[in-house]
C-alpha cells in the first residue's frame, strides 16, 4: 500500500516564469500510491520545457529524439538542445525539449518537467528545480528526492528494463521516462511507434523492446500517478513535407549539390558530423555514370595537412573543402594565409564551440568570428558566411564554392554547436536553379589571347579580381605564388610592388560586400532601437523582441547579418536609428568591433554591445534583460 502526502509550495511564484495556476494548485507530492482523489490543476498546452538528466552512453539520446520527434509528429512546435559532454562515457548530459505554440526556440528560461535519471548530478538538478516543477525520476538509483515544493514522481526503472532484458536494462530504462512522459503529457501512442520506428530503422528487435518499455511506462504512469501534472500537447497541423535536420547535415548536402570533389577533414568535435555526413550520401547523390567515385575523401593527419589539401585542390581546379571548428582554424593558419596571398579558391566550414584553446568543446559559441574574418599572419581579410537556419546552411553550402571561385579566395562557412548539431524543422531545400560559377577562368588560347598583356595577378576589369588558367589545360603560366610578386606572378620584393598587391586584395574581398548574401531584415515604423545579430540567434531573436515589447512597449526593429564584410544594407539600417545593439554569443562583442572598425565615425555613437556566452544556447530572458540594461541611459522614455 501506498501513502499520499500533502505539502505546501509557499507563494514565491515571482520571475519563474511558472503558470501561477500551477502554483497556486500543486501542493501535493505524489509518491507511488494511486489518492483516493486524483489531483488536478490548470493545464497548459504545448507552452512547457522538459529537462532530461542522464549519463552518457545510457542510451537517452535515442529515447529523448523519439521524444521529440514524436511530438514533432502531432504537429507540436517543439524543438530540442543536446547538452553532453566532450568525449567521456558516463559523464553527464542534458536533453532539453521545449513546446511552444508560439515558436520560439530557446532553452526556456525555467524547466517545467524535470527528469532525473544521472546519479552524479542527481542533487543538483533536484536543487536547481524551481518551486512548482514536475520532478519525474529513477526511484531505483535510491538518492532522495526533497522537494516538498515540487510534484515528485518516482518509477523503479532499471528494475522493470530487467525484466524485459538484464544485459539492456541500463538502455532500456530510459524508454521508461519517454513512456512515462507519453501519458503524462498525452503523446499519442502512434507519434511515438513512429518515432521509434525512425530511430531504430531497420532493428526490428530494439523496435519491439522499446516499445515496450514505453508501453510498460505509460501503464505504471496511469495506474500509480494519479494526477495531472498540468502540461500537455495538443496536435496541431503540420505540413507533411516537413523534417527535422541537423545544420550540419543540411551543410553537408548543400556542399555536395554545389559540386565539392575534394574533402579533406580531421575529425573535431563539432564539425564532424558534416564530414561523415557528406560522406554518408555521396555514394546515394553523386555515383558517377561507370560506378566511380565523384568525390575523393581524404582523412588527413591534421587539420593543417586538411587545409593544405583544400589549397592543392583549388590550385588545380576543384572544389576543395575542410571542416573543423576555432582550435583546428588556429592550426590551418598558414595554409589559410597562403590561399589568401596566392589567391586560391576553397572552401572552410567552422562549427563554432567555446574556447579559448580546448575551451569547452561540446558547448556552442560565436567566438570565432574575429578568428575566420582576419585569419593568419599580416593584413588579411576573407570572405565569412553565416547561415541562421538549416535551409540556409544548405544554400551557403553550394553558394560557398561559387563565391570562392568567383572571387579566387577562400570562404569560411560560420555555424556553431547549436545550428549545428541540433535538430530543426525544414520543409525541405531548395536546389540550385544556377549552373556552377567558376569565376574568371580561362579554358581556351582564344580566350587567352583575347586578354592584352595577360598576367596571373593582373587586375583586367578593375575589380580586383584576375584571371586564372588551370594546371592541365595546356595554357601558360600556371603560377601561383605565397611570396612576394607581381602582375605576371613573378617574385618580387619591390615595396611599389608589394603595396599594390595588397591593396588590390583588399579592394577585391571589398568588392564582394553587396555581392553576399544581403542582412534579413524586419524594420519597425518608429525607427529608435534596432538589434543587429547573426547565426543561430535566429532562433531565439522572436521570443527576445517579444519579451522586450511585452515588458516595456517598445518596438524593435532586427538586422541578420549574414556575411563579411558586411554588406551596404547593414550601414543603412545603423543610420536610420537611433539606437542600435550588436547582440552576439561570445564575450568581447566581435562583430561590434568589427563595425566600430569599418563604419563611418558618424555611427559610432549609436552602436552598444550586447553580448555574453556561457556555452549554453542563448535563453531569450538573459539578453532581453541584457538590452534592457545596455539601453536604459539612452532610452529612458521608451522604456518608462
Amino acid at each position: 500500500m501506498m501513502s499520499l502526502r500533502l505539502r505546501n509550495y509557499g507563494t514565491g511564484t515571482a520571475n519563474t516564469g511558472l503558470n501561477p495556476a500551477h502554483v497556486a494548485q500543486a501542493y501535493r507530492w505524489c509518491t507511488y500510491t494511486p489518492p483516493e482523489t486524483p489531483i488536478t490543476m490548470a493545464n497548459t498546452v504545448n507552452d512547457f520545457t522538459v529537462n532530461i538528466a542522464t549519463a552518457n552512453g545510457t542510451g537517452s539520446q535515442s529515447a529523448n529524439l523519439i521524444l521529440l520527434h514524436s511530438m514533432f509528429e502531432m504537429g507540436v512546435p517543439v524543438s530540442g538542445k543536446n547538452l553532453f559532454p566532450s568525449n567521456i562515457s558516463g559523464l553527464p548530459t542534458w536533453f532539453i525539449i521545449r513546446a511552444s505554440d508560439e515558436g520560439y526556440q530557446a532553452p526556456g528560461d525555467v524547466t517545467h518537467i524535470q527528469v532525473v535519471m544521472n546519479k552524479d548530478t542527481w542533487l543538483a538538478d533536484v536543487e536547481k528545480a524551481e518551486p512548482g516543477t514536475i520532478i519525474i525520476h529513477n526511484m531505483d538509483v535510491k538518492l532522495p528526492v526533497e522537494r516538498d515544493d515540487c510534484i515528485v514522481l518516482g518509477m523503479p526503472m532499471t528494475k522493470m528494463a530487467r525484466s524485459i532484458n538484464p544485459k539492456l536494462a541500463r538502455m532500456i530504462a530510459n524508454m521508461y521516462y519517454v513512456g512515462a512522459l507519453a501519458e503524462t503529457l498525452g503523446i499519442e501512442e502512434s507519434a511515438i511507434a513512429s518515432a521509434v520506428a525512425q530511430q531504430f530503422k531497420g532493428k526490428e528487435k530494439a523496435i519491439e523492446l522499446n516499445l515496450q518499455a514505453i508501453s510498460e511506462g505509460r501503464d505504471f504512469a496511469r495506474e500509480n500517478w494519479n494526477c495531472d501534472i498540468g502540461y500537455s500537447v495538443a496536435a496541431r497541423d503540420k505540413d507533411p513535407n516537413t523534417f527535422l535536420i541537423e545544420g550540419n547535415e543540411a551543410a553537408a548536402l548543400g556542399c555536395i549539390f554545389g559540386g565539392i570533389n575534394m574533402l579533406s577533414w580531421y575529425p573535431i568535435t563539432p564539425s564532424s558530423s558534416l564530414a561523415e555526413s557528406i560522406i554518408s550520401w555521396l555514394p546515394k547523390l553523386r555515383e558517377a555514370e561507370d560506378g566511380g567515385a565523384t568525390c575523393a575523401v581524404i582523412q588527413a593527419e591534421d587539420e593543417l595537412a586538411a587545409a593544405g589539401m583544400v589549397v592543392g585542390a583549388g590550385w588545380a581546379g576543384g572544389r576543395g573543402m575542410t571542416c573543423t571548428s576555432g582550435p583546428g582554424i588556429s592550426l590551418m593558419s598558414e595554409f589559410i594565409g597562403l590561399a589568401y596571398f596566392a589567391e586560391v579558391p576553397g572552401v572552410i566550414w567552422d562549427v563554432n564551440r567555446v574556447g579559448p584553446s580546448t575551451g569547452l568543446p561540446t558547448r556552442t559559441q560565436q567566438g570565432d568570428l574575429t578568428l575566420l574574418y582576419e585569419a593568419s599572419h599580416g593584413d588579411t581579410q576573407h570572405i565569412v558566411l553565416i547561415p541562421g537556419t538549416v535551409d540556409e546552411c544548405f544554400e551557403f553550402g553550394w553558394r560557398s564554392f561559387d563565391v570562392a571561385e568567383q572571387f579566387q579566395t577562400l570562404v569560411f562557412g560560420f555555424s556553431d554547436l547549436d545550428l549545428g548539431m541540433n535538430r530543426w524543422v525544414t520543409a525541405g531545400f531548395e536546389y540550385p536553379d544556377q549552373k556552377l560559377d567558376r569565376g574568371k577562368v580561362i579554358r581556351t588560347q582564344e580566350q587567352l589571347d583575347a586578354i592584352e598583356n595577360f598576367g596571373r595577378y593582373r587586375d583586367v576589369d578593375g575589380d580586383g579580381i584576375p584571371y586564372r588558367t588551370l594546371p592541365g589545360s595546356g595554357l601558360e603560366p600556371i603560377l601561383y605564388r605565397g611570396t612576394g610578386h607581381d602582375e605576371d606572378g613573378v617574385y618580387s620584393e619591390d615595396p611599389e610592388v608589394y603595396a599594390a598587391t595588397v591593396a588590390r586584395l583588399k579592394r577585391k574581398i571589398e568588392g564582394a560586400r553587396d555581392k553576399l548574401p544581403a542582412p534579413v531584415m524586419r524594420e519597425e515604423k518608429d525607427k529608435q532601437v534596432g538589434i543587429i545579430y547573426y547565426g543561430s540567434v535566429e532562433n531565439t531573436i522572436t521570443e527576445i523582441d517579444d519579451i522586450l515589447e511585452s515588458t516595456t512597449g517598445m518596438k524593435v526593429s532586427t538586422c541578420r547579418v549574414r556575411a563579411l564584410p558586411y554588406h551596404s544594407e547593414v550601414e543603412r539600417f545603423i543610420a536610420e536609428h537611433d539606437q542600435v545593439v550588436v547582440l552576439e554569443i561570445n564575450r568581447d562583442g566581435q562583430l561590434f568591433g568589427i563595425l566600430r572598425k569599418e563604419l563611418p565615425v558618424e555611427h559610432l555613437s549609436k552602436l552598444h554591445s550586447v553580448a555574453f556566452s556561457d556555452g549554453i544556447p542563448p535563453r531569450a530572458r538573459v539578453y532581453a534583460d541584457m538590452i534592457l540594461e545596455t539601453l536604459s541611459g539612452d532610452t529612458k522614455e521608451v522604456i518608462a
